[in-house]
């Protein structure tokens, strides 16, 4: 490198976790309703992932963070678009975390969040009724 150049390398603060939202995929990829019935285990996962849009605050919350131009939101951005306690939207986030709909890195005192594309198109998938 050369001196007097500063290094780009991104060191984490927080220890790099597997990702519960690819092992959700792997456990549904494929699944269809048209193609064949549902097995148990399957569905059980993509109906969590459905109950986690069922609620308008989740629903919404998802559709600002899915649509960002940038790609990701920080949370101090969403919590003032809500009639609704910091807490209370740190809560629904933590649900669409969890269905695998969005991840998110801390950066300092904030947390950006961004969708995870495997798992909506695997829901758009799940209802695709062509043959």
């Amino acid at each position: 490198m050369p001196s007097g150049s500063m290094s780009m390398e991104i060191t984490p603060t927080e220890p790099v976790r597997a990702s519960p939202v690819l092992s959700l995929i792997a456990q549904v990829g494929g699944a269809t309703l048209v193609r064949g019935a549902l097995e148990a285990d399957r569905a059980s996962v993509i109906a969590g992932m459905f109950k986690a849009l069922g609620d308008p605050v989740r629903l919404r919350l998802l559709s600002m963070i899915a649509s960002s131009a940038a790609g990701e939101v920080c949370v101090c951005d969403l919590s003032g678009e809500f009639p609704l306690t910091g807490p209370t939207i740190s809560h629904h986030l933590r649900i669409l975390r969890e269905a695998g709909l969005v991840d998110c890195d801390r950066r300092g005192t904030w947390v950006y969040y961004r969708p995870v594309p495997d798992t909506l198109t695997l829901l758009a998938d799940v209802l695709d009724v062509t043959s």
